[in-house]
């Protein structure tokens, strides 16, 4: 059970924090970094659903997300240490199979892209645009934690911190592609705006399916 009785603590003032296993890191550590970009993920998450217009199952599922991405700043926020004294939490792959099963449910009807999408749209479509660009923020910072601290699990009693657990980054990489999709399904496709590369952009705004070929491939 987490208590928060009181909100301002001073123990940060100093510019450290404590992780998950109660051992102190600044607050520039890429661990940090990592997990505060997921908040950030997860509130403007929050924003869009605050809005209409977004489907019941698609409303349901990234309410699943948001409690998951709780555990996964918990996640990043622990180091991998062999035999913890209390378990912690950790994002399995169970979890990444779910949000590849929402990307083909929510996006099996949607038509296939000639071209990257400008976006925008309705306000809740604009804002998970918003929060897939964050998400991919934070799968960034959480690589950046993996190349400073690994992935290795540190012996019980060991000194050196732990590393970072992959399955946490891969399950980012998987939200933004799901969180992409959502905008689409939010959104509608009838009215979606195409990227024109510079050479052949001529006013007139894409379709969904014109044949304007990108001349860039998307973050994978």
């Amino acid at each position: 059970m987490v208590v928060l009785s009181r909100i301002y603590t001073r123990t940060g003032d100093g510019g450290e924090t404590r992780l998950s296993d109660m051992s102190l890191a600044r607050k520039t550590d890429p661990r940090v970094a990592a997990y505060g970009d997921v908040d950030e993920a997860n509130s403007t998450i929050g924003l869009a659903l605050a809005q209409p217009g977004i489907p019941s199952a698609i409303r349901a599922a990234l309410g699943r997300v948001q409690n998951e991405l709780f555990d996964l700043g918990a996640d990043l926020s622990n180091p991998l240490q062999e035999n913890p004294k209390y378990p912690p939490l950790r994002i399995t792959s169970e979890a990444v199979d779910r949000l590849e099963a929402w990307c083909d449910e929510f996006g099996d009807d949607l038509p296939t892209l000639r071209s990257f999408i400008l976006p925008g749209g309705t306000p809740a479509g604009a804002t998970l645009h918003v929060a897939r660009t964050i998400c991919r923020r934070a799968e960034r910072s959480a690589w950046v934690a993996v190349e400073a601290y690994g992935t290795e699990t540190a012996p019980a009693g060991s000194e050196q911190p732990g590393g970072v657990n992959p399955v946490a980054v891969r399950y980012l990489n998987r939200l933004s592609d799901l969180l992409f999709i959502c905008s689409r399904a939010v959104n509608g496709t009838d009215n979606e705006v195409l990227w024109v590369p510079g050479g052949d952009r001529d006013g007139t705004p894409q379709s969904p399916g014109s044949e304007a070929d990108p001349a860039a491939t998307a973050e994978s």
